[in-house]
């Protein structure tokens, strides 16, 4: 989950799109390069009753623009994650965004 965080902070979205998982993720994956991510909190990481699946709620923190413009907001997300062949994909979330 880290790695997907540096990768959409950092503009990676071939990581992004490689770490989705095949049956939920996209056609493609675009990362918004207005949006400067600036702060990760992992909130819980819940023991789960499988091995292979794992559950990760985090807050993540954004700005974009700049003096009058600038704008500042946080997405809230409970990720869901599947291991295969011994790595990690992302299958979905339930996420909230704010903006403010």
């Amino acid at each position: 989950m880290r790695s997907r965080y540096t990768a959409y902070a950092t503009g990676n979205a071939d990581h992004v799109f490689r770490t989705w998982h095949p049956a939920t993720r996209p056609q493609q994956v675009e990362i918004d390069p207005a949006l400067a991510w600036v702060g990760l909190e992992v909130v819980d990481a819940p023991t789960v009753a499988s091995d292979d699946e794992g559950v990760v709620e985090f807050t993540a923190h954004w700005m974009s623009g700049v003096g009058a413009t600038r704008q500042r907001g946080v997405v809230r997300e409970r990720s869901r994650f599947t291991r295969r062949a011994g790595r990690w994909f992302y299958r979905d979330g339930d996420t909230t965004t704010t903006a403010g």
